[in-house]
This record gives structure tokens, C-alpha cells and sequence, in this order.
């Protein structure tokens, strides 16, 4: 077994996997962080395109908002940190519905849950888990998608995830975003995010967003401000770099054999029969 073993670097809360990153108290404490009524939620299953969403919401002009890093990062004192900001808070996440602290819940904070077709994630996440120092190391692609497709990965599955959220899809505090229809039209996508957390923005802040969060942009930039700890948005690393690799859509194929993609269709046909979300996301898997 090499030195990145699940055993050192993973652990179970409520039957999910977590990275070391989040501490078993911090998780086991959620529900006594205080949300604040303006607070928004920035959710997703991991590599399903979280960081974009924070960069844009981080460019529109006058949103007088602060992004913190992940709720579940680090240990107890991470609730103290999160007090101490005294801006709108944007804070990322990847936890299911069930573990979102309660308080978020009952002040119906606004949450933007965003989605990206479960081929893609994989094959993302599989490259993650084979750069990132805090994730176990990977053989092959053959031996992630397994585990994958059990929901043996950090955050579990994929289809339990979004189903968790696809409860709350209609409730008039939930933004559902897809990550393919983004990239379809972002100005589009950019309008429904700023109608949704009120805030105006005119044609030219639009094309100024649009261009600063392009993807090669976001990558030159990370490279620049790896260090820059305001900058952590995700609970699996602080490296800036190891996030953003490709950011295409359909990357999926060059990796999953006829017999892999299969077996993955069964499982989705399986998980997402009564799904609405799984009819969108469908055309891309």
C-alpha cells in the first residue's frame, strides 16, 4: 500500500468519507455554527466547478461580499475565524443537504448548488485524487471509477449527493446551476446569479466578469496567488494549481472503455430514474 493510504488520510462522519483536512470535531460541531441571514452557501460535489462560481461572484463589482474558505476546513476554531468577517460571507462547501448546519437551514440563507455531469466529476476527481498529496494515491482509472461508483470517495457518492439538494431544488433560497449550461451561456448563467443574490450589473461589468473568469485566466491566476490563503476554496487542498486542470466538457470519453461506460449508465438509470436533474444533466453522461 503506498504512504497516501485511505487509512492516514480519510475518515468516516455519518457514513461519509472526509479528508484529514476537516477534523472529526469540526464536522461532529456543524450545527452549532451561526449562520447569518445573509449568508450564501456556495455548494457542490467536489470538482464540479465551485471555484468558477466563487471567482465570478468574487468580480461583480459593489457585492460588498467576502469569500471564506470552506466550512468543514480545518478544526473547531474554524467558527471563530468565520465570526470575525464582518462582510457578506460567501462560504463554500461540499457537504450533502443533511449535514448543512442547521441554522443555515432555518434562516434560509441563500444556497447556489451547482451540478456537473458525473462523468466528467470522475474523471476530474481522479486526477485530483492523483495530485493531491491529501487524498490517497490511485493506481488506474479503472480502480477510481470503482470505487467511485460505490461512493467510496471523499464526500461519497455522487448521485446521493445531488439528490440530498434535489429536494430542496424548488425552495425560493436553492440556485441550481449546471456547470455544462455555464459554459453554454455564461452571460446567461451570470445574470441568474446576480438576479438571484441582488445585485445589478451592467453590459460592460458583464463582459469585464465574463473575461476575468475565463478558464485560462483563472489558471495564469492561480499560478500567481497559490500562496494567497484567502483564496482557499476548497477542503481537499490550499494548492491553487491542482485545481484547475482542464475545465472541458466531454473530457469523460477519452478515458471510459465501452464496458466502464455501461455499467456507469446503469447505475445513473438506476440512481436518477425520478430525477429532473438527472433528465438535465442526461445529454452530457
Amino acid at each position: 500500500m503506498s504512504s497516501r493510504s485511505q487509512t492516514r488520510l480519510l475518515h468516516k462522519h455519518m457514513g461519509v468519507l472526509f479528508s484529514t483536512m476537516s477534523s472529526e470535531e469540526l464536522l461532529d460541531s456543524l450545527d452549532s455554527f451561526e449562520a447569518r441571514e445573509d449568508d450564501i452557501f456556495l455548494v457542490s460535489y467536489p470538482k464540479s466547478g465551485t471555484h468558477w462560481v466563487a471567482e465570478i461572484i468574487e468580480n461583480i463589482p459593489n457585492a460588498g461580499i467576502a469569500l471564506t474558505s470552506p466550512i468543514e476546513l480545518g478544526n473547531i476554531s474554524k467558527f471563530e475565524e468565520l465570526k470575525m468577517i464582518p462582510k457578506r460571507r460567501v462560504i463554500p462547501t461540499h457537504l450533502n443537504y443533511s449535514m448543512l448546519p442547521v441554522t443555515a437551514k432555518q434562516k434560509q440563507c441563500k444556497i447556489i448548488y451547482i451540478v456537473r455531469n458525473p462523468k466528467d466529476t470522475a474523471v476530474s476527481l481522479f486526477h485530483y485524487y492523483r495530485d493531491n498529496p491529501n487524498l490517497p494515491s490511485m493506481e488506474s482509472w479503472a480502480s477510481f471509477l470503482e470505487l467511485f461508483l460505490r461512493g467510496d470517495v471523499v464526500y461519497g457518492s455522487w448521485f446521493d449527493h445531488v439528490l440530498s439538494w434535489e429536494e430542496h431544488k424548488n425552495d425560493k433560497n436553492v440556485l441550481f446551476l449546471f456547470y455544462e449550461e455555464m459554459k453554454k451561456d455564461f452571460v446567461k448563467s451570470l445574470k441568474k446569479i446576480t438576479a438571484f443574490l441582488g445585485i445589478n450589473v451592467n453590459d460592460s461589468e458583464i463582459s469585464k466578469i465574463t473575461q476575468n473568469t475565463s478558464f485560462s485566466e483563472m489558471k495564469s491566476n492561480a499560478a500567481k496567488e497559490n500562496c494567497d490563503p484567502n483564496h482557499v476554496i476548497c477542503a481537499l487542498t490550499s494548492n491553487r494549481n491542482l485545481v484547475f486542470r482542464k475545465g472541458v466538457v466531454g473530457d469523460w470519453i477519452n478515458y471510459f472503455t465501452p464496458k466502464q461506460k455501461r455499467a456507469f449508465d446503469e447505475l445513473f438509470t438506476e440512481k436518477m430514474k425520478s430525477s429532473e436533474v438527472g433528465r438535465c444533466v442526461k445529454e452530457y453522461v
